[in-house]
């Protein structure tokens, strides 16, 4: 009876969560999410973030069942029913030259993730977690002095042609996955992934006349809704220098995809009050709801290697390539380049077998990445480069009870942008904070 009960609880909270997450705005404020389909989400559980994002050939992670979407080949390894949640934060400070910097900060539910052993080398996994975010809300700044006019007594006039524009979007992509995988032999894991990729990209572009009260100020919105079914597919190879110590290789890759989109394109008109506030939108141009159309995902590759002495430490990195230049959103091609990721990290476990040092038991992970990301803003190929660090911290457990359990912590300290070429350069620290579950769910007892 227990087993059914836990097996409804986990149904339910997966409900939850997936309503949740399709209901959710913007959860990142960055201006670069403008483009393409907004900023990219690594896909990666706090436990890998910490060691610089490397995971195409890791699985188990400090003698834990670890669930590792990036490679569906890791399923493989899991011999427990996993559960794994986590929130994420993130701190951001915007700055450009000539102007004072701004600061934000966001929240959300970071995913939701489950796994359970199926045979004795193969195991199942289902969750959700974030595809990529858009929100960003700025406004074109007027050079100082612009809208005003010297008169011949050395007074100013205003200039009614002063215009400002304002950029605002929000919304972003959600991944639900299902995937399996298994072992041949020894050293081989397989596995893939059938994923449904969804949710809602929206962004306006308003002109505003602000110095003549009374004009007519305009908006154009554009939203995208998405949905369709996307592939990955991977594998690793171990292997043995001994019982303890093994060299991993992974690859694991995304499919180029072609998803669902239905375009909606608004022109409205619309006034302010005497004291800024906006009114009722006065008349619609424009209303266009697009027939279907396709988004087309490109081929994303991971590459990765990985030394791994068990329950002691890991050493690896990764190399991922991704094939933007050929995303395209209803037939146009959305002018991106390809993208580039490098990440470099590992964790080290003092003593995983030790009875009164707590901190010997304790994972200490760190890395570093750098990415050339697909933007190339202004003739500026926009870039990321963050360093990582992260705890794995067990909880006290019944010792004659089958259940583990874990707290991940993992902080990001990076920087994405320049200010060349009159950009923004975001400065950011991201904090990631998991609790993972190991437990015999469905372990058949003799006795009851």
């Amino acid at each position: 009876m227990i087993k059914y009960t836990r097996l409804f609880i986990t149904f339910l909270l997966a409900v939850f969560v997936l309503g949740a997450r399709a209901q959710s705005t913007a959860t990142t404020s960055s201006p670069y999410s403008r483009y393409g389909i907004g900023l990219l989400d690594d896909q990666l559980l706090p436990q890998n973030i910490g060691m610089g994002g490397i995971a195409t050939a890791t699985n188990t992670i400090g003698g834990y069942n670890s669930i590792n979407v990036i490679n569906p080949a890791s399923y493989s390894k899991i011999t427990f029913t996993t559960i794994d949640v986590g929130v994420y934060s993130n701190m951001v400070t915007f700055s450009k030259d000539g102007y004072t910097d701004q600061k934000n900060s966001n929240t959300r539910l970071s995913h939701i993730a489950f796994a359970f052993p199926v045979t004795k080398h193969s195991a199942l996994s289902f969750g959700l977690l974030p595809y990529s975010e858009l929100g960003y809300n700025y406004k074109q700044a007027l050079p100082k002095g612009f809208g005003t006019k010297p008169t011949p007594t050395g007074g100013t006039n205003v200039d009614t042609n002063a215009v400002n524009y304002i950029y605002s979007g929000e919304g972003g992509l959600s991944k639900a996955y299902l995937g399996y995988g298994f072992g041949i032999g020894k050293h081989l894991l397989i596995g893939a992934n059938i994923s449904y990729i969804f949710g809602n990209l929206q962004q306006d572009q308003s002109t505003e006349i602000p110095n003549l009260y009374g004009t007519l100020d305009s908006r154009i919105e554009q939203s995208s809704h998405v949905g369709g079914l996307n592939y990955d597919y991977g594998v690793q190879y171990s292997i043995d220098f001994s019982d303890t110590k093994h060299l991993n290789l992974g690859y694991s890759a995304s499919a180029n995809s072609r998803l669902n989109v239905q375009n909606t394109y608004i022109v409205s008109q619309y006034t302010r009050d005497a004291s800024g506030n906006e009114n009722v939108p006065l008349d619609t141009l424009v209303n266009n709801k697009s027939a279907n159309a396709k988004l087309q995902l490109p081929q994303i590759n991971h590459f990765g290697i990985a030394f791994i002495k068990d329950n002691s430490f890991i050493i690896g990195a990764d190399y991922t390539t991704g094939k933007w230049s050929d995303l395209s959103i209803a037939g146009t091609n959305s002018g991106l380049q390809n993208s580039q990721t490098f990440n470099l990290g590992g964790q080290i476990t003092p003593n995983a077998n030790a009875l009164s040092n707590y901190l010997a038991l304790m994972e200490y992970k760190a890395g570093i990445i750098y990415e050339k990301t697909y933007l190339n803003v202004n003739n500026v190929n926009i870039k990321r480069y963050a360093a990582t660090f992260g705890l794995g911290l067990p909880l006290p457990h019944d010792r004659a009870s089958s259940a583990f359990y874990k707290v991940n912590f993992s902080a990001e300290i990076g920087k994405r942008g320049t200010l060349t070429n009159g950009l923004v350069q975001e400065n950011y620290v991201n904090f990631h904070l998991g609790f993972t579950l190991n437990d015999r769910w469905f372990q058949r007892y003799k006795y009851e």
